[in-house]
Protein backbone atom coordinates (compact mmCIF):
# COMPACT_ATOMS: atom_id res chain seq x y z
CA UNK A 1 0.00 0.00 0.00
CA UNK A 2 1.22 3.49 -0.70
CA UNK A 3 2.12 5.86 2.11
CA UNK A 4 -0.74 8.06 3.24
CA UNK A 5 -0.45 11.00 5.60
CA UNK A 6 -1.51 10.25 9.16
CA UNK A 7 -4.54 12.55 8.78
CA UNK A 8 -5.79 10.62 5.73
CA UNK A 9 -5.46 7.28 7.55
CA UNK A 10 -7.69 8.61 10.32
CA UNK A 11 -10.47 9.31 7.79
CA UNK A 12 -10.20 5.84 6.25
CA UNK A 13 -10.79 4.22 9.65
CA UNK A 14 -13.74 6.44 10.57
CA UNK A 15 -17.19 4.84 10.83
CA UNK A 16 -20.27 6.93 11.45
CA UNK A 17 -22.78 6.08 14.15
CA UNK A 18 -25.32 5.19 11.46
CA UNK A 19 -22.94 2.71 9.83
CA UNK A 20 -22.16 1.10 13.20
CA UNK A 21 -25.88 0.84 13.97
CA UNK A 22 -26.66 -0.85 10.64
CA UNK A 23 -23.77 -3.30 11.05
CA UNK A 24 -24.92 -4.23 14.57
CA UNK A 25 -28.52 -4.60 13.40
CA UNK A 26 -27.48 -6.96 10.60
CA UNK A 27 -25.39 -9.02 13.04
CA UNK A 28 -28.29 -9.28 15.52
CA UNK A 29 -30.89 -10.10 12.87
CA UNK A 30 -29.81 -13.04 10.72
CA UNK A 31 -31.54 -13.27 7.36
CA UNK A 32 -32.41 -9.58 7.29
CA UNK A 33 -30.45 -8.90 4.13
CA UNK A 34 -32.08 -11.82 2.29
CA UNK A 35 -35.53 -10.52 3.28
CA UNK A 36 -34.57 -7.05 2.06
CA UNK A 37 -33.51 -8.46 -1.31
CA UNK A 38 -36.70 -10.53 -1.56
CA UNK A 39 -38.79 -7.42 -0.87
CA UNK A 40 -36.87 -5.42 -3.40
CA UNK A 41 -37.31 -8.05 -6.09
CA UNK A 42 -41.02 -8.16 -5.33
CA UNK A 43 -41.46 -4.43 -5.92
CA UNK A 44 -38.68 -3.30 -8.25
CA UNK A 45 -37.03 -6.13 -10.17
CA UNK A 46 -39.60 -6.75 -12.89
CA UNK A 47 -39.17 -8.66 -16.11
CA UNK A 48 -38.98 -6.34 -19.13
CA UNK A 49 -42.15 -5.94 -21.17
CA UNK A 50 -42.25 -7.01 -24.78
CA UNK A 51 -42.75 -4.29 -27.38
CA UNK A 52 -46.31 -5.49 -27.95
CA UNK A 53 -47.15 -5.31 -24.25
CA UNK A 54 -45.48 -1.91 -23.95
CA UNK A 55 -47.54 -0.51 -26.83
CA UNK A 56 -50.77 -1.93 -25.35
CA UNK A 57 -50.03 -0.37 -21.93
CA UNK A 58 -49.22 3.00 -23.50
CA UNK A 59 -52.43 2.98 -25.53
CA UNK A 60 -54.59 2.04 -22.53
CA UNK A 61 -53.48 5.01 -20.42
CA UNK A 62 -56.09 7.70 -19.95
CA UNK A 63 -54.96 11.21 -20.68
CA UNK A 64 -55.41 13.54 -17.74
CA UNK A 65 -56.41 17.12 -18.33
CA UNK A 66 -53.96 19.84 -17.33
CA UNK A 67 -55.97 20.99 -14.34
CA UNK A 68 -58.02 18.06 -12.97
CA UNK A 69 -60.46 20.15 -10.92
CA UNK A 70 -61.57 22.33 -13.83
CA UNK A 71 -64.90 21.34 -15.36
CA UNK A 72 -64.80 20.35 -18.98
CA UNK A 73 -65.88 23.12 -21.31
Amino acid sequence: MYDLPRKAMKHIQYESEHTKFIKELKEKTPGMEERQQAGRSLLWDKAPLSLDEQRRVDESRLRQQAYPYQTKV
